[in-house]
């Protein structure tokens, strides 16, 4: 595989997050390589390839994975696009709306497989408009007509860099009471909780002129009893790392009040900051070895049919992953994924046993 373009170094910006992408490592025969803790199964339309599909990409180099659609439609509007129809929400100025049955098609693609193939995948419910009182109520819904199946909810969105404008009705907030209900009721069910919220607003450089991350923070500690992964640790396309950025990390990995607080490395627009530069690997090496608990890998392809592309973000971490020390990649790679949706299977499956009547043998 030929070596990749290094990016520019964003080390001045203080986030360890780039780097120049090598071959994958060598594995023990057998051996999987990680588990995903980031995979949409549909995009923007709904569309994807056979779950069964996904499962042969995995092969043996992955071990367990996500399972989750997007829960945003783009809306093809004739009068913008004429014939060509949008699959991406920058392919056209058409709103976004939500679509709850996507978390039917996750549920028949995952019932749809043998037993043992299902016990690789997790499962999590998307469908679900955040500023919506009736969201926690949604999710009920579906674990109760689908028991066994789902183990979070997630990924979804808050403040989304050029997606959150084109919600049809407008985006959701950090404190509105809708998403409190949403991951009050995620903590009582033990549900796995995958959030995307920029750190700020796209090309800003000082977390403090929106006050996201406060009202971020803010939001973590009034849950406490949640297990919440920060997905792509705040940034985006074009939400870059802020000035300090590893220090407002720390503020969060520091405070034992949000112990419960994760975060994944997903997405190649996060790996292109932290693959940069020879700083910005040592900067987020650095980080990962102190707190190797808190970290986990995912690769946030969306839809793939080939293996190129799927695998492309594992990849490209490859100079981190050389970085880290053994334990730390090791808990990065798969162990904190397995102790994280394990302990999330476990609750759910018991709350379904307390709360959903005759579920009998789908709830094991």
């Amino acid at each position: 595989m030929p070596r990749r373009r290094c990016l520019p170094s964003f080390a001045a910006l203080g986030l360890g997050l780039l780097l120049c992408a090598g071959p994958a490592a060598a594995r023990a025969p057998g051996a999987c390589e990680f588990n995903d803790a980031h995979f949409h199964l549909t995009n923007y339309v709904q569309e994807g390839p056979p779950v069964a599909d996904v499962l042969k990409l995995m092969g043996d180099r992955v071990c367990r994975s996500t399972l989750f659609g997007i829960p945003l439609q783009q809306t093809w509007n004739h009068h913008e696009t004429g014939d060509f129809a949008p699959t991406y929400y920058l392919e056209a100025d058409a709103p976004l709306y939500y679509y709850s049955f996507v978390d039917a098609i996750i549920a028949k693609e995952y019932l749809a497989l043998p037993p043992g193939e299902r016990a690789r995948l997790d499962p999590m419910i998307t469908g679900f408009n955040p500023a919506d009182m009736y969201a926690a109520d949604h999710v009920r819904r579906v674990l109760t007509l689908y028991p066994g199946v789902f183990t979070g909810i997630g990924e979804f969105s808050v403040h989304k860099e050029f997606v959150s404008p084109k919600i049809a009705g407008g985006g959701a907030t950090l404190s509105n009471p809708a998403l409190d209900r949403l991951l009050d009721f995620a903590g009582d069910v033990g549900l796995v909780v995958i959030l995307h919220n920029d750190i700020v607003r796209p090309f800003t450089k000082d977390a403090k002129v929106r006050p996201y991350f406060d009202q971020l923070t803010a939001l973590y500690a009034r849950h406490p009893k949640t297990t919440i992964i920060w997905a792509h640790v705040g940034l985006g396309r074009v939400v870059q790392p802020v000035k300090g950025h590893v220090a407002y990390l720390e503020q969060i990995l520091a405070d034992p009040q949000m112990r419960h607080i994760y975060f994944d490395l997903s997405w190649d627009e996060l790996a292109k900051y932290v693959v940069a530069s020879d700083e910005t690997l040592r900067v987020t090496a650095e980080l990962i070895n102190r707190h190797p608990d808190r970290f986990l890998f995912g690769s946030d392809v969306v839809a793939p049919r080939r293996p190129e592309p799927y695998f492309a973000v594992y990849e490209m971490y490859a100079p981190l992953w050389a970085r880290l020390t053994p334990e730390a990649r090791e808990k990065v790679l798969k162990g904190n994924y397995l102790r994280l949706f394990d302990e999330g299977r476990r609750r759910v499956r018991a709350w379904e046993r307390a709360n959903v009547p005759a579920a009998g043998e789908a709830v094991r």
